[in-house]
Protein backbone atom coordinates (compact mmCIF):
# COMPACT_ATOMS: atom_id res chain seq x y z
CA UNK A 1 0.00 0.00 0.00
CA UNK A 2 1.43 3.16 -1.14
CA UNK A 3 1.57 5.71 1.51
CA UNK A 4 0.25 9.64 1.88
CA UNK A 5 0.94 12.70 3.33
CA UNK A 6 -2.14 13.99 5.02
CA UNK A 7 -2.99 18.34 5.82
CA UNK A 8 -0.92 17.39 9.21
CA UNK A 9 2.09 18.21 7.51
CA UNK A 10 4.03 21.31 8.63
CA UNK A 11 6.20 21.61 5.14
CA UNK A 12 9.38 20.56 7.43
CA UNK A 13 11.20 19.39 4.79
CA UNK A 14 12.98 16.18 6.18
CA UNK A 15 10.65 13.68 4.47
CA UNK A 16 11.76 14.20 0.66
CA UNK A 17 15.68 13.81 0.69
CA UNK A 18 14.58 10.24 2.69
CA UNK A 19 12.51 8.66 -0.10
CA UNK A 20 14.70 6.26 -2.17
CA UNK A 21 12.69 6.22 -5.11
CA UNK A 22 12.07 9.86 -5.43
CA UNK A 23 8.29 9.83 -4.74
CA UNK A 24 8.02 12.55 -2.49
CA UNK A 25 7.88 16.43 -4.05
CA UNK A 26 6.65 19.56 -2.63
CA UNK A 27 2.55 20.18 -3.76
CA UNK A 28 0.32 23.06 -3.94
CA UNK A 29 0.13 23.35 -0.10
CA UNK A 30 1.67 20.44 1.34
CA UNK A 31 4.38 17.69 0.36
CA UNK A 32 3.02 14.66 -1.60
CA UNK A 33 3.79 11.19 -2.69
CA UNK A 34 3.47 9.60 -6.20
CA UNK A 35 1.97 6.34 -5.33
CA UNK A 36 3.25 5.15 -8.48
CA UNK A 37 6.70 5.60 -7.14
CA UNK A 38 6.10 4.79 -3.40
CA UNK A 39 7.38 1.39 -2.49
CA UNK A 40 7.27 1.97 1.10
CA UNK A 41 10.69 1.60 1.20
CA UNK A 42 10.34 -2.09 0.44
CA UNK A 43 13.73 -3.53 -1.49
CA UNK A 44 15.59 -0.15 0.25
CA UNK A 45 14.96 -0.60 3.63
CA UNK A 46 12.53 -2.50 6.37
CA UNK A 47 10.52 0.52 7.31
CA UNK A 48 9.61 3.55 5.27
CA UNK A 49 12.07 6.56 5.87
CA UNK A 50 9.74 9.47 5.38
CA UNK A 51 7.49 7.24 8.53
CA UNK A 52 10.70 7.65 11.06
CA UNK A 53 11.75 10.55 10.24
CA UNK A 54 8.23 12.76 10.43
CA UNK A 55 7.46 14.78 13.14
CA UNK A 56 3.95 15.31 13.14
CA UNK A 57 3.05 11.56 12.26
CA UNK A 58 1.45 12.50 9.19
CA UNK A 59 2.04 9.85 6.63
CA UNK A 60 -0.21 7.01 7.34
CA UNK A 61 -0.53 4.00 4.47
CA UNK A 62 -2.74 5.44 2.11
CA UNK A 63 -6.32 3.25 1.16
CA UNK A 64 -7.25 4.14 -2.02
CA UNK A 65 -3.91 2.03 -2.87
CA UNK A 66 -3.78 -0.78 -1.65
CA UNK A 67 -0.95 -3.09 -2.94
CA UNK A 68 0.77 -6.33 -0.90
CA UNK A 69 4.43 -6.71 -0.33
CA UNK A 70 4.71 -9.13 -3.83
CA UNK A 71 3.31 -5.97 -5.42
CA UNK A 72 5.39 -3.30 -3.61
CA UNK A 73 8.84 -5.47 -4.52
CA UNK A 74 7.19 -5.29 -8.02
CA UNK A 75 7.20 -2.00 -8.29
CA UNK A 76 10.65 -1.54 -6.49
CA UNK A 77 11.85 -3.60 -9.27
CA UNK A 78 10.53 -2.10 -12.13
CA UNK A 79 11.01 1.45 -10.77
CA UNK A 80 15.00 -0.05 -10.53
CA UNK A 81 14.98 -1.41 -13.88
CA UNK A 82 13.74 2.22 -15.38
CA UNK A 83 16.70 3.98 -13.70
CA UNK A 84 18.95 1.48 -15.69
Amino acid sequence: MALMITDECINCDVCEPECPNDAISQGAEIYVIDPNKCTECVGHYDTPQCVEVCPVDCIPKDPDHAETQDQLRAKYEKLVAAKG
